[in-house]
């Protein structure tokens, strides 16, 4: 039986949202981040070494990362749906988002996330660590936040998914756009546009019944 061990509020949301699409029957095994350090339960790292989620397990196959398991699932289940025909243009862009995601994008988000804390620091150092953070996300994360933007919105200027039709690819860029429609300021109107169709989506609004609503970035 696929299994989807799933953290709340974590990216595998997107790998319920590509099974509802599929429709492909899964199980959901639910944790829970620990209240005080959000970090996982160590329980999942009985499911694989690193203890993340998502992970997927399938009759004596475990797959972690998402582009991973969402590349796993088309292959194995897809029959040919959620992905463009190799060899051509859009299946190029399809692979290209699949590793976009989270190995060019994500980076500077998290790095949004982690300087946003900083600048909660206990109140005796609250001064100097504003100062840092200040600065980091001056000169580093938001030019390079925004050149993302830029380049998304231009993506989304002629499109209305990230490689001709639906596909995983959409699947895998669901939560870093969730995240800058949500945490970034002044955000283009297409990817809050983009962000609506995907959560309109009847698959969408199905897997978000099984995994429980979640906060993006939070």
């Amino acid at each position: 039986m696929l299994t989807v061990h799933h953290l709340n509020n974590s990216r595998s949301q997107r790998v319920l949202w590509l099974l509802e699409e599929l429709e492909v029957p899964y199980e959901i095994v639910k944790y829970e981040r620990d209240p005080k350090t959000s970090l996982a339960p160590a329980s999942l790292k009985a499911i694989h070494p690193l203890g993340k989620s998502p992970v997927v397990t399938d009759d004596g196959t475990t797959v972690a990362e998402s582009g991973a398991i969402l590349e796993y699932l088309v292959e194995t289940y897809g029959k040919g749906r959620l992905a463009p025909a190799h060899g051509t243009p859009d299946f190029q862009r399809y692979r290209y988002f699949l590793h976009y995601a989270e190995g060019s994008l994500m980076p500077f988000l998290v790095m949004r996330l982690v300087t946003g804390r900083i600048r909660q620091a206990p109140v005796l150092v609250r001064p100097i660590a504003k100062a840092i953070a200040n600065k980091v996300d001056a000169g580093f994360v938001t030019p390079n936040l925004e050149r993302h933007v830029a380049f998304l919105d231009g993506e989304l200027a002629t499109r209305e998914w990230f490689a001709g039709e639906l596909s995983a690819a959409d699947c895998q860029m669901l939560f870093p756009m969730q995240a800058i429609a949500k945490r970034v300021a002044n955000a283009p109107a297409r990817i809050g546009e983009w962000v609506a169709r995907a959560e309109a989506r009847p698959a969408y609004q199905r897997a978000l019944t099984k995994g429980g609503t979640y906060a993006v970035m939070a």
